[in-house]
């Protein structure tokens, strides 16, 4: 079967910056009008002309540069809007004027206060009007869905005989069920007698969060153009998503089997980013096809799956919208299988032993850490692969530090010594890290002089594990000892207790390179 094109009409750059905080200057709207022409969206609409002469001058400038899309203007159904149109859009390769008025029963009542004779004579005016300057004329009746049927046929179909190129039936409010929307478009197509001289388009939003199934919905009944927005952005709860539609349509061929679209997919990351980075409406993370866990996987059964075979959890490559490679989130829902897999893929070889006490390591780490990094898992390999051959004098067990301002600083350790026995002891310094080497030394016996202390994230985000990293000197011997964990305080203990152990090592065993031993 022939595939009929489905017409992809962007207006993210007129009703998606209507989004209340996300307006747009001129180089901003040019910046994202020559992303969608690499995207290959086939209608860009570029602004409102009469509203401000800011909204003009960025519909000319779109108008002179891009070229491939077809370049709409909005107005209303009078006379100075479509020359403004019409003027902002005379260098336009090709130009659409796009022309919307109000024809449910609560809009002539209450907001253009017209009889229903008197819109379908300004509608079909506005029409031939437009037609003097370009070919290529849209008419929406505005509020098409909460519209009386019989009307909106009639509207229909005046409106072709007087020149109209594209009708859009527009779910301005967002009011319509996707049933409900099919049997509209089916409608129309029945009784409109001169239905097939005019493209039907839709245009929806997302007040119910149905906006998408409802373009997708009215595709099927046999509209050829959708008319979406770069992340779903615009008027309150947003419009259909552009993304969503199109990958919808790309994904799912077998259901949407008479139509395909002329999308460039695989530049659909980067307008996403650069809406979201001009306007500030930062996309949220479990969006459909853009967001950040769109392709990320934490769950232990998921990730299993998708390491045999990635269409067990993934019904789209990252890659054919622009994205990166999918993600393994490592977590606290992670599993054995995903570890293994991290291990492998940053290089490392485990025996059974060494996994097994990894991955209990790694659960511990995941309960204080919202999500585990490359570097959270080299360390934890490099604490359990190397550490097992250094005979260690001295774990440490607890450590409790007080610190007020004002206040000398207060700190009781708790170290095992390698015959299982605990000793335990306080003591004060001029910070809570020398109160806790004080605390130290009085239990090994060791005088220690702290020659250098540097704390280094190790990982990223807030909750990022800290390297601390100390050289000690005892007597005329200089070791370095390193530990790491969440709590730097904590990893400052480690690292202390690391570089004893080195002294205590080298003390009874002479000179020995030993590697060194990072906290839990």
């Amino acid at each position: 079967m022939q595939r009929e094109k489905l017409i992809i009409f962007d207006t993210t750059l007129r009703d998606g910056e209507q989004c209340p905080g996300a307006s747009l200057n001129i180089k901003e709207k040019l910046e994202i009008a020559r992303q969608l022409a690499l995207l290959k969206v086939d209608v860009i609409e570029a602004g409102f002309p009469v509203a401000s002469p800011g909204d003009f001058e960025s519909v000319k400038q779109i108008a002179e540069e891009i070229r491939g899309a077809s370049i709409a203007g909005l107005s209303r159904a009078l006379e100075k809007d479509i020359e403004a149109t019409a003027k902002a859009l005379e260098k336009a390769e090709k130009p659409r004027i796009h022309i919307f008025l109000s024809t449910s029963k609560v809009h002539r009542d209450h907001m253009v206060e017209k009889a229903k004779e008197e819109i379908i004579e300004m509608g079909v005016k506005a029409i031939s009007f437009a037609r003097k300057f370009c070919d290529d004329v849209e008419f929406s009746p505005m509020d098409a869905t909460r519209t009386e049927k019989d009307f909106l046929v009639e509207v229909t179909r005046e409106v072709i005989q007087a020149g109209a190129t594209t009708v859009n039936i527009p779910d301005t409010v967002g009011y319509t069920i996707p049933e409900e929307f099919a049997q509209l478009i089916s409608y129309l197509k029945q009784n409109v007698n001169n239905i097939d001289q005019a493209i039907i388009s839709v245009h929806c939003h997302n007040d119910l969060g149905l906006a998408v199934s409802n373009s997708l919905a009215a595709v099927q009944a046999g509209a050829r153009q959708v008319e979406c927005t770069i992340n779903g952005i615009g008027e309150r709860a947003g419009n259909a998503a552009m993304e969503e539609i199109v990958m919808a349509v790309r994904t799912r061929r077998d259901f949407f089997s008479n139509v395909q679209t002329n999308i460039e997919t695989r530049h659909i990351q980067p307008c996403s980013k650069l809406v979201s980075s001009l306007t500030g409406f930062f996309v949220q993370r479990n969006k459909a096809i853009v967001g950040k866990n769109a392709f990320a996987h934490e769950s232990g059964i998921h990730q299993h799956g998708f390491l045999k075979r990635k269409d067990t959890f993934e019904i789209m490559d990252p890659a054919d919208v622009g994205g990166e490679e999918s993600e393994l989130v490592m977590g606290k829902h992670s599993g054995r299988n995903a570890l293994l897999h991290k291990v492998q893929e940053i290089g490392y070889s485990l025996s059974k032993e060494e996994l097994d006490r990894v991955f209990d390591e790694f659960k511990l780490l995941a309960d204080e850490k919202k999500e585990i990094f490359e570097d959270d898992i080299h360390t934890l390999i490099q604490k359990q692969k190397f550490s097992e051959d250094q005979q260690v004098t001295y774990k440490l067990s607890t450590l409790k530090c007080e610190f007020e301002s004002g206040k000398e600083p207060q700190a009781t350790v708790a170290l095992i010594s390698r015959d299982g026995k605990e000793h335990k002891t306080s003591s004060s310094g001029d910070g809570p890290v020398d109160a806790i080497y004080n605390a130290i030394d009085k239990i090994t016996g060791l005088t220690c002089k702290l020659l250098d202390y540097q704390v280094m994230s190790k990982t990223k985000g807030q909750d990022a594990q800290g390297e601390v990293t100390v050289r000690v000197q005892n007597e005329k011997r200089e070791v370095l000892g390193k530990g790491v964990g969440v709590n730097t305080i904590e990893a400052s203990g480690y690292a202390y207790v690391n570089a004893i152990n080195k002294l205590l090592l080298k003390s009874k065993s002479g000179p020995v390179e030993g590697n060194e031993v990072s906290g839990p």
